[in-house]
């Protein structure tokens, strides 16, 4: 295996240990990673990628993607990703120190690490929201709608560049937060998810939208490409649509009591601070609807992936996607 850092400015250089990333990546068999000989432990799972920590390097949050077939892709990933770093940080966005290495594996296959300075886990806001009452759940959200709301004025102000952003309450640290002291009074968010750089540049899609293909089976790929690429990629440059999206992730964290409340805090925003965004209300049929839909989409989706990674084995080919268990829906 080989492994290099990139050269990049806006992020802060975190003391990785390339040569411990190497013997991970060696000895991970991808159906159990927390069997590895280099002990790691699972933090979380995206649609493509895995996000974990060495216990030989705490206090840093591993995101782990398979995704790139040549150094051009790779390359342009790390331009993008630059832009959108910076930009996020422009508008008004805290976001965590963060590092990025990729090692080249004995199979040619290029793994890209994302890194962050891991933050409390009772401070990520999708846990914070279960300590909460209806009312402090509210004032998060509203938190939320500000941050999101600097991302779209930077939209109505630079001409030529357009950022998407996806809002969900699992993509936000509260800042400081003690588990059992409550929401503080004015909470200051912490954005933790750099790792999709939605840039638009003089209306062009600056990400390779293909990526968000690269861990779907390839009997399904152009079935995907042809029905959901397109949507998936531009709700997230749709203020409408990612709010819709944050307040319908309640329901998936088992909180359908508060849609009401989180619905009339959005709507209030909208038609308040956030008037001159102008946004359309939402209804709590929307946000059902939306959800019936994308859950189906991503249990469809991941009941494939689960199906694909069986074939690879019956064919003795390597599989390197990490899938997570069972998912608990509503």
């Amino acid at each position: 295996m080989t492994a290099r850092g990139a050269e990049r400015s806006g992020e802060v250089a975190l003391d990785i240990d390339l040569g411990l990333l190497q013997q991970f990546e060696q000895s991970l068999d991808p159906r159990r990673p927390e069997s590895c000989a280099v002990p790691a432990r699972v933090l979380g799972y995206g649609e493509i990628s895995t996000v974990f920590e060495l216990d030989a390097q705490p206090g840093i949050a591993f995101k782990r993607m398979p995704i790139f077939r040549d150094s051009r892709e790779l390359d342009s990933y790390d331009a993008t990703f630059d832009r959108y770093y910076l930009e996020l940080r422009s508008a008004g966005l805290e976001l965590p120190d963060s590092d990025r290495v990729h090692i080249v594996s004995d199979t040619d296959r290029i793994i890209l690490f994302l890194a962050q300075t891991k933050l409390p886990s009772e401070s990520i806001a999708n846990k914070v929201i279960h300590s909460l009452d209806i009312d402090d759940t509210a004032r998060l959200e509203l938190a939320v709608l500000r941050e999101l709301a600097k991302v779209w004025e930077v939209n109505r102000r630079e001409s030529g560049l357009e950022l998407g952003i996806d809002g969900q309450i699992s993509n936000w640290s509260v800042k400081g937060y003690v588990e059992g002291d409550g929401l503080p009074p004015e909470p200051e968010l912490i954005y933790l998810d750099t790792s999709t750089p939605f840039v638009r540049l003089e209306g062009v899609e600056q990400l390779n939208a293909e990526l968000f293909l690269r861990s779907a089976p390839s009997f399904m790929v152009w079935l995907l490409r042809w029905l959901f690429l397109e949507d998936v990629v531009t709700r997230y440059y749709d203020l409408r649509l990612v709010v819709i999206d944050l307040i319908a992730n309640f329901i998936k964290e088992q909180l359908p009591d508060r849609i009401p409340a989180l619905i009339e805090t959005a709507n209030d925003f909208f038609t308040g601070e956030g008037a001159a965004l102008g946004i359309e209300p939402i209804t709590d049929k929307e946000i059902r609807s939306y959800y019936r839909e994308d859950a189906l989409i991503w249990i469809l989706y991941l009941n494939m992936r689960r199906l694909d990674r069986g074939l690879h084995r019956i064919a003795r080919k390597e599989y390197p996607y990490i899938l997570p268990g069972k998912i608990k829906r509503r």
